[in-house]
């Protein structure tokens, strides 16, 4: 597994109030690639994710997302190339003593993505995304 994060992506409550800080509050501009459900902010290679947090916790295979369930609301994402390199990543996750939390499976949104948990039960998502490019250097781009 290349070292970097791709994407965190925040669980929240109410997206319309979180967007409204994101934008109006920060003045951050949203990706064109944002939909009704989610919003996504490029931040240089990186990118940051506003998705609703019990849609997010029933995405990752975790438990009710209240504030006793463990989730904190948040999940790490390693893109990759192709759905290949997330078999291989999910299943050295495995071996190194990761949980999985969701074998890699297509998804609804056109991509290829699995959830597994480190020993501390930090949600990792494993994904080929066919509308995100990764640069040489694995950095993160959105693209419309």
């Amino acid at each position: 597994m290349e070292q970097r994060v791709s994407l965190i992506t925040l669980g929240v409550a109410d997206l319309a109030r979180s967007r409204r800080f994101y934008e109006e509050g920060l003045g951050w501009t949203p990706s064109p690639v944002s939909q009704d459900a989610i919003t996504f902010y490029q931040l240089g290679g990186v990118a940051l994710a506003l998705f609703g947090r019990e849609a997010l916790a029933e995405d990752a295979h975790l438990a009710e997302a209240g504030p006793t369930s463990g989730f904190g609301g948040i999940t790490l994402a390693h893109n990759l190339r192709s759905k290949a390199e997330v078999d291989a990543v999910m299943a050295q996750a495995e071996r190194a003593g990761g949980r999985i939390l969701k074998p890699a499976q297509d998804v609804f949104w056109g991509g290829y993505s699995g959830y597994f948990a480190d020993p501390d039960g930090h949600p990792w998502e494993v994904a080929w995304n066919p509308f995100a490019a990764l640069g040489e250097d694995g950095s993160f781009r959105l693209e419309a």
